[in-house]
């Protein structure tokens, strides 16, 4: 009995020595896998930016918001000094000027009725020229400029108060 008992551990032993051997054989290689292709890059087309409008369809000029520029500055009694407000606006027009180097300007002074007729010629110059003179310093070439002073002979409004007087006393920009 020993001899069967001998048999069944070497039996034994052996059936474990296979069970946990393991299998040198590699595993079959799984092919690699591509990426799939991607499609070449389609080319970023850049739209130009359309060009600013400077000009409505009656003619007027355009600022950057899109809104009709004022072309009427207001002065003072005797004045002819431009405000910063003036100021601001007129760099506007100078830009809508370069962006359209073929129009012109014309700046007509004007006055109040108060004064004498050769002091409101006068006195509507200087405002045109204050105006066509800060166009200049902005690079606008004389060649699209020109003044005329219509002293009081074109009021705003008739009336005779100072109401009046204040819409006469101005400097208008008339594009052409």
């Amino acid at each position: 009995m020993r001899t069967t008992w001998r048999s069944i551990v070497v039996l034994f032993l052996a059936g474990g020595l296979l069970a946990g051997c393991a299998s040198t054989q590699e595993p079959a290689e799984q092919p690699i896998e591509e990426p799939p292709p991607q499609a070449a890059p389609t080319p970023t087309v850049v739209e130009p930016e359309p060009e600013p409008q400077d000009f409505n369809s009656s003619g007027q000029p355009i600022g950057p918001s899109g809104n009709v520029l004022s072309t009427t500055f207001y002065f003072e009694l005797d004045q002819a000094r431009l405000s910063q407000r003036d100021l601001r606006l007129l760099e506007l027009h100078a830009e809508v000027l370069k962006r359209n180097s073929d129009r012109r300007v014309i700046v007509e002074g004007h006055c109040d009725e108060r004064g004498t007729r050769e002091y409101n010629l006068a006195l509507g110059e200087r405002r045109a020229d204050a105006i066509a003179s800060f166009l200049s310093s902005a690079g606008i070439s004389g060649r699209q400029t020109d003044t005329v002073s219509y002293g009081e002979e074109r009021p705003a409004d008739a009336g005779h108060d100072e109401t009046a007087w204040r819409k006469n006393r101005r400097a208008v920009l008339i594009y052409r």
